[in-house]
């Protein structure tokens, strides 16, 4: 399905010069993708390699003091050659991880993927000691992964790139507390980073800059498989414009690792004698432009594609609100709920009286409190409604809070805790066009009153 929306919509999407005049390689790259149908959460992958990858350049420019006991680029490379899950399982940078990250099934997962994260890394770092063209190196790698989806493409590219760049970053930061590290640094000739920093400034700016490019388009593609199946399907218009990207951004994302890559591995053997080569920092700084435009163009289709999502999810949360109110309940709760606040996470409450927030179990102590009154069996709650998509200033915020304070009775703390659906419903069917509603609810949460103010 992944591949046949790409080939139906790129003759279309050609037509955008910036982003298809290299049509033909792309083309190719499709040429290689042949997903076998297995869906991999590469989600904790990516957290893995985005911290490898910060924690290295974070190193630049301060190498002289940059000496961490363990990274994360140690957990990687034990997994990869000794699958020793039991060192992993203890090393303290794996608090920075979600539990997610830790459960077993990515034990496993990675366990499997291991042997590709190394494969494709060896292959990355061979194709660029010997040369060549870059395009076809970055074919070479894309037939190594031919049978993953675009997003497990990308985030197990980048892995293998994290893998390379890591240990070079690794080396050069314990070089002069590690005797491990010096020994290592000797052998392959790293020129001495430490004083003549300032040399290797625009190089190292220019891959700090398209590594960050890099891992936007790796997120942005992620992000894309983990929208809602329930709300947004490859057949939607918004979704399947964005997937004929997919080959593009791979690729380029690809090709400028396999460009960080070369540009590392030229530094070894250099030693003293390195030079600093203005075109190369041209070539990752237009690598980062390209990258970065690239990102733009998703992103430009994520927000599309959130926007359906949302719609979708408010059609539903409407159509839910009306099978609410048409139901017979025991109590209101259910129906001040759904109105005021569905998710338990916060007290949705302000109390005129006592000017303290509170949940919504306060009101049902409050009606059954007012059961035992002669009069004043009801309890008031205001519902503050603006538009969805007005702007909130503090001038508002400020004339919101003083209208809530003069009131003795409660109200929900801020409108924008009210769902859109909600506002849907009152407008649709209470008929509210912003002049004051005083709607009653029995007992049971059924409307008596649709307006008892008239």
């Amino acid at each position: 399905m992944e591949s046949s929306a790409v080939s139906r919509n790129m003759p279309s999407l050609m037509r955008d010069r910036h982003m298809f005049d290299d049509s033909v390689m792309i083309m190719q790259i499709i040429s290689t993708h042949t997903p076998g149908g297995r869906e991999i959460d590469v989600r904790p992958i990516l957290h893995i390699v985005e911290d490898i990858l910060l924690r290295a350049d974070a190193g630049m420019g301060k190498v002289k003091y940059a000496f961490p006991t363990i990274s994360m680029l140690t957990m990687v490379w034990l997994m990869i050659n000794t699958n020793n899950f039991a060192i992993w399982q203890h090393m303290e940078t794996l608090e920075s991880l979600d539990e997610r990250d830790r459960s077993s099934g990515f034990e496993q997962m990675l366990e499997l993927l291991s042997f590709t994260i190394s494969q494709i890394s060896c292959e990355i770092a061979y194709k660029c000691s010997v040369g060549g063209e870059k395009h076809a190196k970055t074919v070479d790698i894309c037939n190594l992964i031919t049978s993953y989806t675009w997003d497990a493409k990308v985030v197990l590219a980048l892995a293998a790139f994290a893998v390379n760049y890591g240990e070079f970053w690794l080396v050069v930061q314990l070089y002069a507390a590690n005797p491990l590290a010096k020994g290592i640094a000797l052998l392959k000739q790293l020129p001495e980073l430490v004083e003549p920093a300032d040399l290797l400034k625009q190089r190292f700016e220019a891959l700090t800059s398209l590594i960050k490019a890099m891992l936007q388009v790796a997120n942005c593609i992620v992000e894309f498989k983990e929208l809602p199946s329930q709300y947004i399907r490859t057949e939607d218009s918004v979704l399947s414009t964005a997937i004929t990207l997919f080959p593009t951004a791979v690729y380029w994302t690809i090709r400028s690792a396999v460009a960080c890559t070369s540009q590392i591995l030229g530094l070894v053997g250099r030693g003293h004698k390195f030079l600093v080569s203005t075109t190369e920092a041209w070539e990752l700084s237009g690598l980062a432009h390209k990258v970065s435009s690239i990102h733009s163009h998703l992103m430009q289709q994520l927000n599309l594609c959130h926007q359906h999502v949302d719609e979708k999810r408010q059609i539903e949360a409407y159509q839910t609100l009306v099978r609410l109110f048409e139901t017979t309940h025991i109590d209101n709760m259910k129906i001040l709920k759904a109105l005021i606040y569905a998710k338990d996470d916060l007290a949705p409450l302000f109390d005129g009286m006592t000017k303290r927030r509170e949940d919504l179990s306060i009101l049902m102590q409050l009606f059954e409190e007012s059961r035992t009154r002669a009069q004043s069996q009801y309890e008031v709650v205001w519902i503050p409604l603006t538009e969805p998509s007005a702007s909130w200033n503090e001038d508002k915020q400020r004339k919101f809070e003083d209208v809530q304070a003069s009131m003795p009775w409660h109200s929900v703390h801020h409108p924008s805790i009210i769902d859109p659906a909600v506002i849907r419903y009152m407008k649709e069917v209470w008929c509210f066009n912003k002049k004051p509603l005083v709607v009653v609810l029995d007992p049971q949460g059924k409307v008596v009153n649709p307006n008892a103010s008239t």
